[in-house]
């Protein structure tokens, strides 16, 4: 018999690595812009080298982020509002 593993998360793991990759992609775009203008006034400078780490760190989070996010369904709020968990005792 064969093993099967079940690569399911959370949905709360799923919201909360969307927010996340939101917080990537702005700072993945904030570094791009960062090692742009570095590399624009001080070419081959110290902090251009920085700016393009952090630009290749942030981008690779992002690509895992969005893989591990790839083909999981987008959660619709409840009929009503109430999540299980709002009135639970």
């Amino acid at each position: 018999m064969t093993h099967q593993t079940d690569h399911s998360l959370a949905p709360r793991a799923v919201q909360q690595l969307r927010r996340v990759r939101a917080f990537y992609l702005a700072a993945a775009l904030l570094w791009a812009v960062s090692a742009f203008w570095e590399g624009w006034w001080h070419p081959g400078g110290r902090q251009m080298w920085v700016s393009v780490a952090f630009l290749v760190i942030f981008t690779a989070l992002l690509a895992m982020t969005s893989f591990w996010l790839r083909g999981r369904p987008v959660a619709t709020p409840r009929p009503g509002g109430v999540r299980p968990a709002d009135y639970a005792a």
